[in-house]
This record gives C-alpha cells, structure tokens and sequence, in this order.
C-alpha cells in the first residue's frame, strides 16, 4: 500500500475524542476527529481514511445512518462502531449493514487496536 492513509474517529463525546487521541497519538497512528456525522462527511470528502471509528448513538444522523452515507462516497471504506449501549444487537445490525466490526463502551483499547490493524490490512488488499 503506497498511500497513507488516516482513521478517522466519529463521536459526540469531547472527551472520549480527546483520551482517544492520546490513545492514537501514544502509538503513532494518524487519526482525524469529528464531533458529528456531518463533521465526518466533511473529513471523508478531504482525505483519505482507511477506517472510521464511530458512535452509534449521535443527535441527527445515528452511526449506522452515517456509516451508509460514507460508503456512498467510498464504498470500500471499513468501518468500526462503537456502543455504549453494551447491546450485541446494536452491533450485530451493524456489521449486518457494512461494519466491519464493533466495539463496546467503554472501548477495550487493546481489543479496538486489534479491530483498527485488522480492519486497515482488509482496506489495503482492496488496493491491489
């Protein structure tokens, strides 16, 4: 894979965002975040991303409903989503619509890294 590419993370939560970004920045990942869905369609039509990682649970437009809209404009894009509702089914309905996988809140950081790699090695086969 010769681009470089970013995650981008999606949530409502200021200060999730911000432990998350100590999380991505500790291990040298590159990352963008956005604080809405719309905040996150605007990322996605300037860059490049390899994995989303979003929220379920946002005001206006919910995890599920953003993560069709950002297949619409990258379809291969692999998408992880978060809930805090530590409902299976959530996450379950999701990878059944697109998701790549899913995480519980509170995020497992060693298991969301795992699910990132993971998820980044399928979008760069897509590549070739």
């Amino acid at each position: 894979m010769d681009r470089k590419c970013k995650i981008m993370l999606v949530d409502d939560e200021l200060n999730f965002r911000e432990i998350m970004a100590k999380f991505f920045q500790r291990r040298k990942i590159d990352f963008e975040t956005a604080g809405s869905c719309l905040e996150g369609l605007d990322l996605l039509g300037q860059g490049c991303f390899d994995v989303v990682v979003m929220d379920v649970s946002m005001p206006g437009l919910d995890g599920i409903e953003c993560m069709a809209e950002m297949k619409k404009v990258q379809p291969d894009l692999e998408v992880i989503i978060l809930t805090g509702h530590a409902s299976l089914n959530v996450g379950i309905n999701g990878m059944k619509k697109g998701a790549f996988d899913y995480c519980l809140k509170p995020v497992d950081f060693d298991e969301l890294l795992e699910k990132i790699v993971l998820a980044k090695e399928k979008a760069a086969a897509k590549d070739y």
